[in-house]
């Protein structure tokens, strides 16, 4: 039988992903810093700024603010079971996780974490232009 595509997380990795979540304002920060450098190569960017931004709203349940995160720290996590320095592939992981996040909370991002999402991305490449 053939090996698996995707090899399932280390413990290291996984350790490395709950300490992410547990420590929100790290992955805030990683988030943006990330975020501003891959914007425009990622197709599914408006889902993650405001999938982000439904994660960190005070009115958002713990429990889609906890699947919200993972998905999060997943994208920030420099360690991806896929390289994001692969062309085309690089972020087919990251868009994956974040596809079945959103799938489980989708009723929980509204339209104001899309429209701010919109809004973001809007500044960032007014800025890059």
């Amino acid at each position: 039988m053939s090996e698996p595509f995707i090899k399932p997380f280390t413990k290291a990795e996984m350790d490395a992903m709950r300490a992410a979540t547990r420590d929100e304002e790290g992955l805030k920060q990683r988030f943006w810093d990330k975020l501003k450098r891959v914007a425009g190569k990622i197709p599914f960017a408006e889902d993650l700024v405001a999938a982000f931004y439904c994660a960190t709203d005070s009115k958002t349940p713990s429990r889609v603010k906890l699947i919200l995160l993972g998905a999060i720290a997943y994208f920030v996590f420099p360690m991806d079971a896929v390289s994001d320095f692969l062309p085309l592939l690089g972020f087919a992981d990251d868009a994956a996780v974040l596809a079945a996040a959103i799938t489980q909370v989708a009723g929980s991002i509204t339209e104001e974490h899309r429209s701010k999402a919109r809004e973001t991305l809007g500044e960032f490449s007014a800025r890059q232009a």
